[in-house]
């Protein structure tokens, strides 16, 4: 059977399957790992250095190893560590799992460099009104700095998920079937091989260029 619309009707639920996989990692991973980043943020702008510090050699750490070992080490850790915390053992995808898990650890090193910097970038003195008004220092940030700040940094969070769509096809390595996997293993079954990859190459660029385009019209709105 040639490659072709026909072959790609027949292989679609498994396609399909395999993006939503892919997706749904995406999506846990930035929820995740922007509210644990935004938490990194705030301790590493704390003047207390038993949070600053910390918080930096994490953020640091991180940004400085292979994703594909912090991948294939929570892929291990994330059993055993919930078998030592519950007493049972993982029932669901373990795959899936422990690369939600790494995903959203990963990045939130870096989105908390992007929150860090979208927090500085709104101006003292909106700190010091917020005081003035009587505002405890959790209460300005939440009402007058993270709102302002998520605004300014909207883009560069966006730019990053791209980014992280773009890394989900590391979790082949793990054994979890996402789009790409699914692509491959039809590919190898059918003798395919080398069109599906490039299909699935095709796939990959065609969102991320998408995404691309839709973020760079939301930094000219926003300019305006």
């Amino acid at each position: 059977m040639a490659f072709g619309f026909a072959e790609l009707q027949a292989a679609a639920p498994g396609l399909i399957a395999g993006i939503t996989t892919t997706l749904e990692v995406v999506a846990f991973a930035v929820v995740g790992g922007l509210l644990i980043g935004t938490f990194l943020a705030l301790a590493r702008l704390s003047p207390y250095k038993w949070l600053s510090v910390p918080a930096k050699l994490y953020v640091n750490y991180f940004r400085s190893v292979p994703l594909l070992l912090v991948l294939i080490w929570f892929y291990f850790a994330v059993p055993m560590m919930y078998n030592w915390a519950t007493g049972r053992y993982l029932t669901i995808d373990v795959a899936f799992a422990s690369c939600v898990v790494a995903f959203m650890v990963f990045e939130a090193a870096y989105f908390a460099e992007v929150v860090r910097a979208g927090i500085q970038s709104i101006s003292k003195g909106q700190v010091n009104a917020a005081k003035a008004l009587g505002m405890t220092y959790s209460q300005t940030m939440r009402l007058v700095i993270l709102p302002q700040a998520f605004r300014k940094m909207l883009p560069l969070i966006l730019q990053q998920s791209i980014i992280l769509f773009q890394d989900t096809t590391l979790v082949f390595a793990i054994g979890l079937v996402d789009f790409f996997r699914a692509s491959y293993v039809r590919g190898d079954l059918m003798g395919m091989l080398t069109p599906y990859i490039l299909f699935a190459g095709v796939v990959y660029f065609l969102v991320s260029a998408t995404a691309t385009y839709g973020v760079k019209q939301l930094q000219k709105r926003l300019r305006t």
